[in-house]
């Protein structure tokens, strides 16, 4: 199986399986406890159907749109990610390159494996940063001056991470960061030779926008879990998401909202938009997917703030039924990242480019000319 034989999610997901040692795989792949909320995040698009019209002039149909002062050429982009470095050597590089040539949007994390001024002057694309507010607040002060020198577009500040959640697979594979040799993990490193390879003769790993100020920055004694509650501020409240919203000074997305009330409290502190996110699934099992919230918060808040839906995207049909019930766009993380395992940034560019023609295929068969007819009219629930 190569890249000309993957024609949709479970397609990469499979090739990248075969490619990527089994801890890599499975960090991608897995969820938090029983990863109930994980496979709910995708089924909860199966209660909703969507109601074309015909007999519409679909002959051009747009899909443009504009999300935090961005304009995208098709409503889905490049969630925030960790350690890009991790399933292919190019890392970041790859990832953000492939969203300008698609005419997305790139998401990079604080945890990026590509520094922010290196991505900034790889690609002119639209960007947007990634942020943890961490014990050390100098750090979170250090990484919004960069994003502002670095001239990022946009900003968003994931608040669902405050502690990791339970990634038994992780805990099972004996996934590292780095990757290290183990009893456990050695069968599966020598079984994929082509990404262990690589993975010895280019760069070191190493966390590139925080390597300079914690010795977390080139490695995590065990895994992502133990960084995250090492090195994030539990004590992190709505006057720490207000300062950073107040000194990025820009367009500013709180990621992993998930409640009315906390939707509300985004606009109070002056948020352009809010990611309804449960940070796929990863986090607290058992919550609600963010399909299933999406229409609750986008009537109390939609004509105040931009609304994104993040989690569980993998057709694009999702992307419609997502953006008739009020979302501006969608995000989407473990496609891209399947796709970077497979194929490096032709992987990332090619599910791209079947995401954008689904999309636009499933609009034309709606009889939708543009992403704006796509309302409440267009789906009912079961």
């Amino acid at each position: 199986m190569n890249l000309k034989d993957c024609y949709s999610f479970d397609d990469f997901r499979q090739l990248a399986k075969q490619k990527l040692p089994s801890p890599i795989f499975h960090y991608i792949d897995g969820g938090a406890d029983d990863e109930i909320t994980l496979k709910r995040n995708t089924s909860s698009f199966d209660n909703c159907d969507l109601i074309p019209n015909v007999l519409n002039d679909v002959s051009n149909v747009d899909l443009s749109t504009t999300v935090l002062g961005q304009k995208i050429d098709f409503p889905l982009f490049l969630s925030a990610t960790a350690m890009h470095r991790l399933y292919h050597h190019h890392g970041e590089r790859a990832t953000a390159k492939a969203a300008e040539k698609m005419g997305t949007m790139f998401g990079i994390s604080t945890m990026a494996t590509v520094s922010i001024e290196e991505i900034a002057k790889l690609t002119k694309g639209p960007k947007l940063f990634q942020l943890y507010i961490h014990k050390d607040t100098g750090l979170t002060d250090n990484l919004i001056e960069r994003c502002k020198k670095a001239g990022f577009n946009s900003m968003c500040l994931t608040v669902d991470t405050v502690v990791g959640g339970n990634r038994e697979r992780d805990r099972r594979t004996g996934f590292t960061t780095p990757p290290k040799l183990t009893l456990g993990s050695l069968l599966s490193f020598a079984l994929h030779p082509g990404w262990t390879l690589n993975n010895l003769l280019h760069e070191k790993f190493q966390l590139a926008n925080i390597i300079h100020t914690t010795k977390k920055g080139s490695g995590i004694d065990k895994s992502v879990v133990d960084y995250i509650n090492e090195q994030f501020d539990p004590s992190m409240d709505w006057k720490d998401a207000e300062y950073c919203v107040k000194k990025w000074g820009g367009p500013f997305a709180l990621k992993g909202v998930m409640s009315v009330e906390d939707a509300k409290k985004a606009i109070d502190i002056g948020c352009s938009a809010i990611m309804i996110s449960n940070h796929g699934g990863r986090q607290l099992d058992g919550s609600r997917a963010p399909f299933d919230q999406l229409a609750e918060i986008v009537d109390a808040v939609g004509d105040k703030i931009e609304v994104i839906l993040d989690g569980g995207v993998r057709r694009g049909t999702h992307v419609l039924k997502a953006l008739a019930l009020g979302a501006k766009a969608c995000s989407f993380g473990k496609g891209y990242l399947f796709s970077l395992g497979a194929g490096g940034q032709k992987g990332v560019e090619a599910v791209l480019q079947i995401m954008k023609d689904e999309i636009k295929r499933d609009m034309t068969l709606m009889g939708c000319k543009s992403v704006k007819e796509l309302n409440r009219s267009k789906v009912v629930f079961r």
